[in-house]
C-alpha cells in the first residue's frame, strides 16, 4: 500500500500506516543522511523480531518531510516479546534513552508503556505532533 503525502506540517496524516521493511527503506532512506539513520533503526529491528516482537511503530523526523531529519523514535509492540531474550540480546532497550540513542541512533518504547505522567500509551503519545498537539501519522513496520 502506498504511503500517502505529507501534509503542510511535513508529517503523514493521522493513523497508522502499514508497511513492510522494505518499502520504509525505500520510502524514507531517500539520501544519505537517512540512510545511515536505516542502519541503526534496522539493527534495533532485527534484535526485537529476535525477541519476538512483530510490530515496530517509527516516529520522529525519520518518518517526515525533512531532509534531513536528526533521529529516529518509536515504539514496539511488547505483546509476544521474551523481556528476558530481549534483555540479553541488547540491554540498551531498558537503560533508557541515551544508551539506545548511542548504539541505534535513536529510541525505541514499549508500545503499551504509559509516557511519564501524559496517561498516554507511547503508540498514542506519538501519534500528536509535539509543537501543535494535532494528531499525525507513525510508521507501522511489520516484522512477519
Amino acid at each position: 500500500m502506498p504511503m500517502p503525502d505529507f501534509d503542510q506540517h511535513g508529517n503523514l496524516p493521522p493513523g497508522t500506516h502499514p508497511t513492510t521493511w522494505q518499502e520504509f527503506e525505500a520510502l524514507f532512506g531517500t539520501n544519505a543522511h537517512r540512510r545511515q539513520l536505516l542502519v541503526g533503526l534496522k539493527v534495533a529491528i532485527d534484535l526485537l523480531r529476535r525477541a519476538g516482537c512483530h510490530t515496530v511503530y517509527v516516529d520522529g523526523s525519520l518518518v517526515t518531510s525533512k531532509a534531513l531529519p536528526g533521529d529516529f523514535d518509536g515504539c514496539w509492540d511488547a505483546e509476544g516479546v521474551s523481556p528476558q531474550f530481549l534483555h540479553r540480546l541488547a540491554p540498551e532497550f531498558f537503560e533508557g534513552g541515551a544508551a539506545q540513542r548511542a548504539r541505534f541512533g535513536g529510541e525505541l518504547f514499549p508500545a503499551q508503556t504509559i509516557v511519564g505522567l501524559s496517561g498516554k500509551t507511547f503508540l498514542e503519545f506519538f501519534q500528536s505532533d509535539k509543537l501543535t498537539g494535532e494528531p499525525k501519522g507513525i510508521v507501522a513496520v511489520g516484522l512477519g
